[in-house]
Protein backbone atom coordinates (compact mmCIF):
# COMPACT_ATOMS: atom_id res chain seq x y z
CA UNK A 1 0.00 0.00 0.00
CA UNK A 2 1.12 3.39 -0.85
CA UNK A 3 0.60 5.91 1.90
CA UNK A 4 -0.27 9.34 0.79
CA UNK A 5 1.56 12.11 2.57
CA UNK A 6 -0.89 14.59 3.86
CA UNK A 7 0.05 18.21 3.50
CA UNK A 8 -1.99 20.88 4.94
CA UNK A 9 -2.62 23.74 2.63
CA UNK A 10 -4.21 25.77 5.39
CA UNK A 11 -1.89 28.46 6.60
CA UNK A 12 -1.39 28.96 10.28
CA UNK A 13 -1.86 32.52 11.44
CA UNK A 14 -0.55 33.92 14.69
CA UNK A 15 -1.93 37.12 16.08
CA UNK A 16 1.15 39.27 16.78
CA UNK A 17 -0.73 42.17 18.36
CA UNK A 18 -0.38 41.01 22.00
CA UNK A 19 3.34 40.32 21.54
CA UNK A 20 3.91 43.76 20.01
CA UNK A 21 1.98 45.36 22.89
CA UNK A 22 4.14 43.56 25.44
CA UNK A 23 7.35 44.58 23.64
CA UNK A 24 6.29 48.23 23.58
CA UNK A 25 5.36 48.13 27.25
CA UNK A 26 8.76 46.65 28.09
CA UNK A 27 10.52 49.33 26.06
CA UNK A 28 8.56 52.08 27.84
CA UNK A 29 9.32 50.50 31.22
CA UNK A 30 13.06 50.33 30.60
CA UNK A 31 13.24 53.84 29.15
CA UNK A 32 11.45 55.28 32.17
CA UNK A 33 13.44 53.35 34.79
CA UNK A 34 16.88 53.35 33.16
CA UNK A 35 19.21 56.09 34.24
CA UNK A 36 20.98 57.11 31.05
CA UNK A 37 23.81 59.18 32.49
CA UNK A 38 25.37 59.88 35.79
CA UNK A 39 24.15 62.93 37.71
CA UNK A 40 27.71 63.98 38.40
CA UNK A 41 30.41 64.85 35.94
CA UNK A 42 33.00 62.09 36.32
CA UNK A 43 35.68 64.28 34.69
CA UNK A 44 35.79 66.57 37.74
CA UNK A 45 38.55 65.72 40.20
CA UNK A 46 37.95 67.46 43.51
CA UNK A 47 40.58 69.07 45.69
CA UNK A 48 41.58 67.39 48.93
CA UNK A 49 39.91 69.01 51.94
CA UNK A 50 41.19 68.27 55.41
CA UNK A 51 38.78 70.52 57.29
CA UNK A 52 35.11 71.18 56.96
CA UNK A 53 31.78 69.58 57.50
CA UNK A 54 31.20 66.13 56.06
CA UNK A 55 28.10 66.18 53.89
CA UNK A 56 25.92 63.15 53.39
CA UNK A 57 22.52 62.71 51.85
CA UNK A 58 21.10 62.71 55.38
CA UNK A 59 22.36 66.13 56.43
CA UNK A 60 21.80 67.95 53.12
CA UNK A 61 18.45 69.67 52.60
CA UNK A 62 16.46 68.30 49.65
CA UNK A 63 16.54 71.77 48.07
CA UNK A 64 20.35 71.72 47.75
CA UNK A 65 21.56 72.53 44.25
CA UNK A 66 24.91 71.25 42.97
CA UNK A 67 26.63 73.28 40.27
CA UNK A 68 29.68 71.76 38.59
CA UNK A 69 32.54 73.73 37.05
CA UNK A 70 34.88 71.69 34.86
CA UNK A 71 38.55 72.35 34.35
CA UNK A 72 37.89 74.24 31.12
CA UNK A 73 35.04 76.28 32.61
CA UNK A 74 32.18 73.97 31.58
CA UNK A 75 29.19 74.75 33.82
CA UNK A 76 26.69 71.96 34.44
CA UNK A 77 23.87 70.87 36.72
CA UNK A 78 23.15 67.12 36.84
CA UNK A 79 25.77 66.74 34.09
CA UNK A 80 23.77 68.95 31.70
CA UNK A 81 26.03 71.60 30.17
CA UNK A 82 24.73 75.15 30.16
CA UNK A 83 25.84 78.69 29.45
CA UNK A 84 26.18 81.37 32.12
CA UNK A 85 22.95 82.95 30.91
CA UNK A 86 21.09 79.62 31.17
CA UNK A 87 22.47 79.11 34.68
CA UNK A 88 21.26 82.54 35.75
CA UNK A 89 17.78 81.85 34.29
CA UNK A 90 17.57 78.50 36.11
CA UNK A 91 18.66 80.11 39.36
CA UNK A 92 16.21 83.03 38.96
CA UNK A 93 13.35 80.58 38.37
CA UNK A 94 14.37 78.55 41.40
CA UNK A 95 14.60 81.67 43.60
CA UNK A 96 11.14 82.77 42.39
CA UNK A 97 9.75 79.31 43.18
CA UNK A 98 11.57 78.50 46.48
CA UNK A 99 13.03 81.76 47.74
CA UNK A 100 16.75 82.27 48.21
CA UNK A 101 17.11 80.12 51.34
CA UNK A 102 18.46 77.02 49.61
CA UNK A 103 22.13 75.99 49.72
CA UNK A 104 24.25 75.77 46.58
CA UNK A 105 27.21 73.39 46.39
CA UNK A 106 29.89 74.22 43.85
CA UNK A 107 31.93 71.24 42.61
CA UNK A 108 34.99 72.69 40.95
CA UNK A 109 37.75 70.64 39.41
CA UNK A 110 41.08 71.07 41.20
CA UNK A 111 42.60 72.54 38.02
CA UNK A 112 39.74 74.94 37.31
CA UNK A 113 40.92 78.54 37.23
CA UNK A 114 39.41 80.52 40.10
CA UNK A 115 38.00 82.98 37.57
CA UNK A 116 35.55 80.32 36.31
CA UNK A 117 34.39 79.48 39.83
CA UNK A 118 34.09 83.18 40.66
CA UNK A 119 31.81 83.70 37.64
CA UNK A 120 29.45 81.02 38.99
CA UNK A 121 29.60 82.65 42.44
CA UNK A 122 28.81 86.05 40.88
CA UNK A 123 25.79 84.59 39.05
CA UNK A 124 24.51 83.08 42.31
CA UNK A 125 24.90 86.27 44.30
CA UNK A 126 23.43 88.28 41.41
CA UNK A 127 20.12 86.44 41.75
CA UNK A 128 20.17 86.65 45.54
CA UNK A 129 21.61 83.27 46.56
CA UNK A 130 24.09 83.64 49.38
CA UNK A 131 24.45 80.13 50.86
CA UNK A 132 27.40 78.93 48.79
CA UNK A 133 29.62 75.99 49.72
CA UNK A 134 32.42 74.16 47.96
CA UNK A 135 32.77 70.40 47.64
CA UNK A 136 36.12 68.71 48.33
CA UNK A 137 37.28 65.21 49.15
CA UNK A 138 37.89 64.51 52.80
CA UNK A 139 40.97 62.45 53.55
CA UNK A 140 40.18 58.97 54.78
CA UNK A 141 42.16 58.27 57.95
CA UNK A 142 43.33 54.79 58.85
CA UNK A 143 41.11 53.09 61.37
CA UNK A 144 37.93 54.89 60.34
Amino acid sequence: MHKKKLRSTDQCEIDMTPMIDVVFQLIIFFVVTLKMTSDKNEDIFLEDGKNGVTLTQDNMPPTTLEIEVGRRGRISIHNATMSKWQLSQILKARVNRNGNEFPVLIRGDRKTPHENVREVMDICTGVGIWKLSFVAIQEHKAGK
